[in-house]
């Protein structure tokens, strides 16, 4: 037939518009003798377009047409144009499916299988199946008449008639079907076999969960015994039930013309491919009993009896189920189940891994491991949970309350999506694959099968690539958070806990009031509640790490205060439940002492900072102060604007104590850190951050308040101390010197009038009495001392520096750093003190002499009485006064010629000190472990107390909870003091020798 050219153009445009790749084949294809009745008929081409592969649909068409006899030919082609219903299903298959378009090219008459179970409500099930399967007698009409089910199957699939579970579930009852019929083959060719022996046939994997694949290897277990109970002799029974079970695998997976059903597998057997290929009920019983892995275990869950003789089935799963919910009291259960998870990963080639569908990173297994673990860990406890089918178990542990109802929607819309990928990758070819197709045809027929039909390709890879991000992002939520491990340790019972269980459990754990403790514990966790039951399975795991603490009753205690305050809140036990380490972190937050839950308690909504590691890293003085400066210009006057201000001071007090906590403590996702100089510094670089935002948003308020937006005199403040040292810890006041100088044709007794209100005010703000820790403004290092006035011009300073200041004032000043105010007067007031801190050609050795004379007055003046001077972090040997007089002798005297020491803060100044060659660098290491050491014990003491002290606490919980923190074990709080003492006595031997010593130094 010739097609002018005007037409054959336009049916090629209808062609492409129609969804073919090949028009010309097309166009050959509808114009050929067996479609020429119906090649005109716009319902068939319409038909075709909707397909996921024209092409492949019409190709497929025209083979069973050819196939057919004429009369039978007529028949399908009136079907094709007037059944909708059976046209759908028909062409659907042979657009999605190359292998079926093949069997029905051999089998033609298989077509009028796809008018059975034509009604949405109707769906088989295993007997009907077997009614599918009953003429088959031998391996061949057991495949064809397989094949001919799974067209039934496959058609409601890609038509949408049934979702991608219903269709999983169908493929394993027509598995069970072809089991037990090629076991009938395998009996009927063994008579004798099978009446010497009862057979039954275990679904494993995906086939015992009721989840199969169209093309997976099918896996079982064979168990067996005598058919005579009184035999005495197992081992005829034993080799009738091996020959027939090895018969029915071969059935099943020989290939021949028809193809293969599927491979069966029996290598989860015990001992695996190494094992007897059948074991009787006893002998299975001991193998997992004494020997099985944990995997085996995991395996086990989804196991059912599908073939063969059903009474033994059934005496299986008796048998055999309870040990799989023991599984999770084996040691190291949890990790061994993320090891063989990580294994399997590890085994992908690397050229796959991004197209591997399955075992792939944010793949199905990701989520079939994750449901799997949850389910044994709390199965034990809760028969509900107890599927062997993934999405219902995922529903399952949704309902319960061991997974959030939005994670468990994300992760069943993605496993649906994966799952449904898998489905058509292996239609096309029926062959046993879990990695995307890289051929863009293969890519847009799976994405126009899924119903992407514009764009397919990118719509397919878009959709994938999120779905499979959202497992990812999940199984690390769900399989890895620290929880599970914690829970699976438990005895047996304790995943719920009854009231006696729990006072056991209490006083196990060293509970002082496990009276008390249970009362916490039934207001937490009683009812019936969502939140109770949250509650019912955070608590064991709580318990636990509360007991790890120094003082476990507070810990429990806190955390009903902080359950109370949040309870109603809906993201509070959603935050403990799944995000990683939230739950652990609060648990070592709460137990740990009282700074950190005072804190906390005056403002709970701090909890959610716990959930993600990186939220307890403090900000940034930058960052602080534009939030600060931000609630100062929102706010309507100073004393609320400076309650603004203190609020964010304490929730970053908080920030930066669970940090530190944590970071010492350490976490099962955060273990402790290494390096204990670098959390003294990250804390006092926080509090001194913070302290300068919280008085620059204070000095900002108050000048507005006062007057407007312009103060009659410049004013800076100038941090000293710790403060200007960026050493600050939580409980040191913030030591400063107030500047100001006038502003040009300013009256000067007015500047001074106003400098004097705005620093009378500062303090009164950020300490009146509230529920925020108060802010303590110390000028005592002014000029004058105490007696002195608060604040002077600049100029004044200048004079005062010149005439009356004293080496010790020098020496203060080492500190001095402006941290508020006005940044040039600041600068312009370092410029003028650098002489006086880093005097040129360096301090003379009268200079030296004084501070020496200073320094040793103090040790016998300061030292409060009765104190141990081998204890004091301050004053005592060796400690934060010894090594910083230390350092700051070596900056006088150096300073003016090396760059490196004219730093504020202790630690840079000593490596500076050791780059000039002025110190040795152990004798540098040594001074530095114990200033690290001491500035951590008193940290220690002010978390664990809540107040500042400079002596180890003698009470001996808070003893405990100090040597927790500096990172010994419960029990080796002698050994604390000791190395304690032992550190600062080796630095006391380099102070004595720098300091004390030698002049040249």
């Amino acid at each position: 037939m010739t097609i002018p050219q005007g037409r054959r153009s336009s049916t090629f445009t209808r062609l492409l518009r129609h969804g073919f790749t090949d028009p010309s084949t097309a166009e050959r294809l509808l114009g050929s003798e067996v479609l020429a009745p119906v090649a005109e008929d716009t319902v068939l081409l319409d038909a075709l377009a909707a397909t996921a592969d024209p092409d492949l649909a019409l190709l497929g068409l025209v083979r069973l047409a050819e196939a057919e006899p004429e009369e039978e030919r007529q028949r399908l082609l009136s079907t094709v144009v007037t059944a909708k219903p059976l046209r759908d299903r028909l062409l659907g298959v042979l657009g999605a499916s190359e292998a079926l378009g093949d069997h029905l090219a051999r089998h033609p008459q298989d077509w009028r299988a796809l008018a059975i179970y034509e009604s949405a409500d109707l769906h088989p099930g295993v007997e009907e199946f077997t009614r599918g399967l009953a003429d088959a007698t031998d391996p061949d009409s057991l495949r064809v008449a397989y094949r001919r089910c799974l067209l039934s199957i496959a058609a409601r699939d890609v038509c949408g008639t049934i979702d991608v579970a219903e269709t999983a579930a169908e493929l394993a009852d027509l598995a069970t079907a072809t089991l037990r019929a090629a076991l009938g083959i395998a009996e009927a060719a063994a008579p004798e076999d099978a009446a010497r022996c009862r057979l039954a046939v275990i679904a494993m994997g995906k086939c015992g969960g009721h989840e199969l694949n169209y093309v997976s290897d099918v896996d079982v277990i064979f168990v067996a015994e005598p058919a005579d109970p009184g035999e005495s002799d197992e081992a005829p029974a034993l080799q009738a039930a091996n020959r027939l079970a090895a018969h029915l695998m071969r059935i099943c997976s020989e290939t021949t013309v028809e193809g293969t059903i599927w491979p069966v597998d029996a290598n989860l057997r015990p001992e695996g491919r190494n094992g007897p290929l059948v074991r009787t009920l006893s002998s299975h019983l001991a193998y997992y009993q004494r020997w099985a892995k944990t995997w085996e275990f995991q395996a086990l869950l989804k196991a059912r009896p599908v073939a063969g003789d059903a009474e033994l089935g059934a005496s299986y799963i008796e048998t055999i189920g309870p040990l799989v919910w023991q599984a999770a009291e084996r040691d190291n259960f949890v990790p061994d189940v993320q090891k063989m998870r990580r294994r399997v990963v590890d085994t992908i080639p690397a050229h796959e891994i991004e197209r591997e569908l399955k075992l792939g990173p944010g793949g199905l297994r990701d989520v079939e491991f994750a449901v799997q673990l949850l389910q044994l860990v709390h199965g034990r406890s809760d028969p509900s949970l107890r599927s062997g089918t993934t999405l219902d178990a995922l529903a399952a542990l949704a309902a319960g309350g061991y997974v959030g109802r939005t994670d468990a929607a994300q992760l069943d819309d993605a496993y649906r999506f994966l799952r449904s990928m898998e489905h058509r990758i292996q239609l096309y070819r029926l062959r046993r694959t879990h990695l995307v197709p890289e051929g863009e045809a293969d890519l847009r027929r799976l994405g126009r099968s899924l119903g992407l039909r514009t764009e397919p390709v990118v719509a397919l890879t878009r959709a994938w690539r999120r779905h499979a991000g959202v497992v990812r992002r999940l199984h690390e939520k769900l399989f890895y958070r620290p929880l599970l491990d914690a829970v699976a340790q438990l005895a047996p019972g304790e995943a719920r806990l009854s009231t006696e269980a729990a006072r056991e459990r209490l006083v196990a754990l060293g509970y002082d009031d496990p009276s008390d403790a249970l009362r916490h514990l039934e207001a937490l966790a009683s009812g019936v509640s969502r939140k109770a039951a949250i509650q019912r399975t955070l608590l064991p795991v709580l318990l636990g790490w509360f007991a790890d603490s120094a003082d476990p009753d507070a810990g429990l205690l806190n955390f009903r205060k902080v359950s109370d305050a949040l309870g109603q809140t809906p993201w509070y036990l959603r935050l403990l439940r799944d995000e990683g380490a939230a739950a652990e972190n609060l648990a070592r937050v709460l137990s740990a002492g009282r700074l950190a839950p005072d804190l906390l308690m005056r403002a709970p909504e701090a909890v959610a900072l716990l959930g993600d590691v990186r939220g307890l890293e403090p900000r940034g003085r930058a960052q602080l102060e534009q939030e600060v400066l931000a609630a100062v210009r929102r706010s309507d006057n100073a004393e609320h604007a400076v309650a603004v201000a203190r609020g964010v001071r304490r929730r970053e007090l908080f920030r930066t104590a669970a940090g530190d906590l944590i970071g010492s403590y350490g976490t099962e996702e955060s273990p402790a850190e290494a390096d204990p100089g670098a959390l003294v510094d990250r804390v006092g670089s926080a509090l001194s951050d913070l302290n300068a935002a919280t008085l620059a948003g204070t000095l900002r308020a108050v000048v507005r308040d006062g007057w407007g937006d312009t103060l009659p005199t410049r004013f800076t403040v100038i941090g000293m101390g710790r403060f200007g040292g960026h050493e600050q810890g939580y409980g040191s006041d913030a030591d400063v010197l107030f500047v100001h100088e006038p502003r040009e044709g300013a009256d000067e007794q007015e500047a001074a009038k106003a400098a004097n209100r705005v620093v009378a005010e500062l303090r009164r703000l950020l300490e009146i009495p509230s529920a925020d820790p108060p802010l303590v403004i110390d000028p005592d290092l002014r000029p004058e001392g105490k007696t002195g006035p608060l604040v002077r011009t600049l100029a004044s300073y200048a004079a005062y520096y010149r005439r009356w200041s004293q080496v010790w004032e020098a020496q203060a000043l080492l500190r001095a750093e402006p941290v508020a105010g006005d940044a040039e007067l600041g600068a312009r007031f370092i410029e003028l003190v650098d002489p006086l801190r880093y005097p040129a050609e360096g301090l003379g050795e009268d200079g030296a002499r004084e501070i020496r004379r200073l320094k040793a007055r103090m040790e016998s003046e300061r030292l409060p009485r009765g104190a141990d001077p081998t204890l004091h972090t301050k004053l005592g040997r060796g400690g934060l006064s010894d090594v910083e007089w230390t350092v700051q002798l070596l900056q006088m005297r150096h300073g003016w010629a090396e760059p490196g020491l004219r730093t504020t803060s202790t630690r840079p100044a000593l490596a500076a000190a050791v780059a000039a060659g002025l110190l040795p660098a152990e004798e540098a290491a040594m001074l530095d472990e114990a200033w690290v050491l001491a500035t951590r014990v008193r940290n220690a003491v002010m978390l664990v107390r809540g107040r500042p002290g400079d002596t180890f606490p003698s009470d001996g919980r808070e003893l405990a909870a100090v040597a927790r923190y500096l990172g010994y074990e419960p029990g080796h709080v002698g050994d604390m003091l000791d190395d304690y003492r032992r550190t600062t006595r080796r630095a006391r031997a380099v102070v004595d020798e720098v300091f004390y010593g030698a002049a040249a130094h």
